[in-house]
């Protein structure tokens, strides 16, 4: 979902600096973060939700959000769009953009001084949700004002963004956690650390590469190695220290550097996202794909995309999980009916279709001990195949996302100390 983030943090910097020299008037009160002013009173939406639902009534809402991924929009265009149609009279259409790209369209729509905008709601997390709420550019706080949210959500499970905080300005989504996938009829026996990996890849030169930075699933390998080679997560999670970057980096650089002539194409060229890797994988020019979804590789499988002997693991050094969401743009035009279908995805049932493997296999960003009981079993009872780990196994090696500043210096590293060395 994140590309071009550091371009997205100039602009919003440049941005910022363009309206504080525009007006020397005060924040309203109430007003958030910096560039952050409550929205005009003209365009503010009933407050109580069956108003909401009488707005939203018979509206569009365009939902942006990355479209990489076949599965899930098929999800949107088919479940999610039939049953927001059926129940509340709203069309929705997906627009497939990654999130720095409307995070900028967002800005220049702001610096243009368009109180009414283009997006009614957003897929979005990490450096991207940070650097739009410092902005300014988005609605709330809104997810206390839906029905689910106050229902089935744990208040504790979804305060943070990649160590920002959400203070109600995006609602959560569905989780997710980096995996490894694998085909256990040609690779029996899958390293399970970072340094056995090391040892695999240089015994089996151009069987193995990564989707290139920023890429989000190539942004988040090269974090786990980051991890791995440094001491751990636990040191980075409290602000970014440029001291200890330049300690510590170094280590990362190292380990890439060193693998690299031994990676697909001796590392000249890197996948540009996890779909181009995937078609390698598939093809079997390369033994190892990555994913952010653990049921990714299921997915594929019932696709007829995988065989079935492909399988999934999780190193010994940890495996990143995060929180994804969704957020509303404060020039949105329809603000009614972005609430409606945050709140709808946050339905149990859409929870309940989204983590079926043959639909996405997203883990549910509910929390299962609030449903009733016959619900709680109905999530108990899906089968994620084969190919996913079970949660006992993820949770076991789960470790979380350090603040989004730490992404954006390791994405520019990377381009400077591996690609561009």
């Amino acid at each position: 979902m994140r590309i071009q983030s550091i371009r997205t943090a100039v602009l919003v910097m440049c941005l910022l600096f363009l309206v504080g020299c525009s007006s020397g008037e005060a924040p309203e009160e109430g007003a958030g973060k910096a560039g952050e002013a409550r929205p005009a009173a003209a365009q503010e939406q009933p407050s109580d939700w069956e108003d909401v639902l009488k707005a939203a009534q018979g509206t569009t809402v365009s939902f942006y959000m990355y479209g990489g991924m076949a599965n899930v929009n098929a999800w949107i265009d088919g479940y999610v769009a039939d049953a927001v149609r059926a129940q509340y009279g709203i069309t929705l259409e997906r627009v497939p953009m990654d999130a720095s790209v409307f995070v900028n369209k967002l800005l220049t729509e702001k610096a243009a001084g368009r109180d009414k905008g283009s997006i009614d709601l957003l897929w979005i997390n990490g450096e991207n949700f940070r650097n739009a709420r410092e902005a300014g550019l988005l609605y709330g706080p809104v997810a206390n004002r839906l029905p689910n949210v106050a229902a089935y959500v744990d208040p504790a499970a979804a305060a943070t963004d990649f160590g920002y905080p959400v203070d109600g300005f995006e609602a959560p989504y569905g989780r997710a956690q980096f995996v490894m996938e694998y085909d256990s009829a040609r690779t029996p026996e899958p390293p399970q650390s970072f340094a056995e990996l090391k040892a695999w890849v240089k015994a089996h030169p151009g069987r193995f590469t990564y989707p290139q930075p920023p890429d989000f699933t190539g942004s988040a390998f090269v974090r786990q190695v980051f991890y791995a080679v440094t001491g751990g997560y636990g040191q980075y999670m409290h602000g970014f220290d440029q001291a200890l970057f330049d300690a510590k980096a170094p280590l990362l650089w190292h380990y890439l550097n060193d693998l690299e002539p031994y990676l697909w194409q001796q590392g000249q060229s890197y996948p540009k996202d996890p779909a181009a890797q995937a078609l390698l994988f598939a093809r079997g020019e390369v033994d190892f794909m990555m994913a952010y979804h653990p049921a990714h590789a299921q997915s594929r499988i019932l696709e007829g995309v995988y065989p079935a002997s492909v399988r999934t693991f999780v190193m010994r050094d940890g495996s990143i999980f995060n929180t994804h969401f969704t957020a509303i743009p404060a020039n949105a035009p329809n603000r009614a009916g972005a609430m409606v279908v945050m709140n709808f995805l946050l339905s149990p049932e859409a929870q309940l279709s989204k983590f079926r493997a043959e639909n996405w296999g997203d883990f549910p960003a509910i929390d299962t001990g609030r449903l009733s009981a016959d619900m709680a079993a109905r999530f108990a009872a899906v089968d994620l195949g084969a190919a996913t780990l079970s949660a006992e196994a993820l949770n076991a090696v789960a470790v979380p996302e350090i603040p989004s500043a730490w992404l954006e210096a390791l994405e520019q590293g990377w381009q400077d100390h591996v690609l561009h060395k």
